[in-house]
């Protein structure tokens, strides 16, 4: 990833999709490629909380989760630019969606299904997914949040023959296409 050593990162870049697109596992790679933090919301909240996810949802409800979400993303967005991964709820709250493209810019990881499916069914720390069918929970969560990541400023698709490296690249050109984001040093 030589080429991308010396670029700026002038916004901090939020990675927004689906559960299981891997906005955590290429956040991390595009971060560090930038020498610049990386930063995961869902991990911000599970500390603040003292709790996982799945211990918030059932403690205290999604709607008080989604609040708590909120106010973690605009306490990362005041930091240092960095690259944000988000849950795969965040988006979907108008409010959010704002203060991401004030602050930052939106960069969608779109997967299909069944690559998303492959990466999520057997894991347990989904609570979106512990219903009687997961499969058509996904599906159903698919259909109806993607027409709001559309809404991202940018988006890369994900391919599940792709290396880590390799989407990174494809995450770090997106970026450059908008020099008010990532660019050369004058």
């Amino acid at each position: 990833m030589e080429p991308f050593m010396d670029l700026l990162l002038k916004k901090t870049v939020a990675l927004v999709g689906m559960m299981g697109s891997g906005k955590t596992t290429i956040g991390l790679a595009v971060a560090r490629t930038l020498s610049v933090p990386f930063m995961d919301s869902d991990a911000e909240i599970e500390k603040a909380a003292n709790l996982s996810i799945s211990e918030i949802f059932e403690r205290c409800g999604e709607s008080f989760f989604r609040r708590k979400e909120t106010q973690v993303i605009v306490r990362l967005l005041e930091g240092e630019c960095g690259i944000l991964s988000t849950g795969g709820g965040v988006f979907l709250n108008p409010a959010n969606r704002r203060v991401i493209s004030e602050r930052g810019v939106a960069l969608w990881l779109r997967a299909d299904l069944d690559l998303l499916w492959s990466r999520v069914r057997r894991k347990d720390t989904r609570p979106l997914l512990k219903t009687a069918d997961p499969f058509a929970t996904l599906a159903e969560l698919c259909d109806a949040r993607n027409p709001v990541y559309g809404l991202a400023d940018l988006q890369v698709e994900i391919c599940g023959e792709y290396s880590v490296q390799d989407t990174a690249e494809r995450v770090l050109g997106a970026l450059q296409s908008r020099p008010d984001v990532l660019a050369r040093p004058s």
